[in-house]
């Protein structure tokens, strides 16, 4: 089991910045990848970026040179450093943790960017 405890959403105006942390109950150590996800209203769910155990990245196209993904082993932390934010990037931005073959979500945090 993995809990995962998110922070950092909130209100910023287009071209802002803003970084999204999560937390997870387990060491780093022990999860497989890590990454964030966002859910528009009326859209689906889709992948925005992805940190490997090895601690390689892979971004969706859309984000790729804006979006950060990253990690803080001593933190126990994983970020996403968000900038030049659109107002299509408004959603639910959820944590995602693959342990041992589960999948483990965080409850998300609103992200809303004004134009």
């Amino acid at each position: 089991q993995v809990q995962l405890v998110e922070s950092g959403g909130g209100l910023v105006q287009a071209g802002g910045s803003l970084r999204l942390s999560c937390a997870p109950s387990r060491s780093l150590y022990f999860i497989n990848h890590m990454a964030w996800y966002r859910q528009a209203p009326g859209k689906q769910r889709e992948l925005v970026a992805v940190i490997f155990h090895s601690g390689s990245t892979n971004y969706t196209d859309s984000v790729k040179g804006r979006f950060t993904i990253s990690r803080d082993n001593a933190k126990n932390t994983v970020y996403l450093q968000m900038d030049s934010l659109k107002s299509e990037e408004t959603a639910v931005y959820y944590c995602y943790a693959r342990l041992f073959n589960a999948d483990y979500w965080g409850q998300g945090t609103q992200v809303t960017v004004s134009s």
